[in-house]
């Protein structure tokens, strides 16, 4: 947008397509990973059985 590229790393909940959380930042770096990590850790259930997958090759 205007010139600026930004850049997304959402969570994606694969049953019903709901974005759990995501982080937008000016460069794809750790922290901006990481952070949607803890994020997304926050928002789930104590018992709750996680899988995340990457769509990097």
């Amino acid at each position: 947008m205007f010139g600026v590229k930004l850049y997304v790393s959402p969570v994606l909940d694969l049953y019903n397509g709901e974005i759990i959380t995501y982080t937008i930042g000016s460069r794809p770096t750790y922290s901006l990973v990481s952070k949607m990590l803890e994020n997304a850790l926050e928002h789930l259930p104590e018992n709750h059985q996680l899988l995340m997958d990457s769509d990097q090759e």
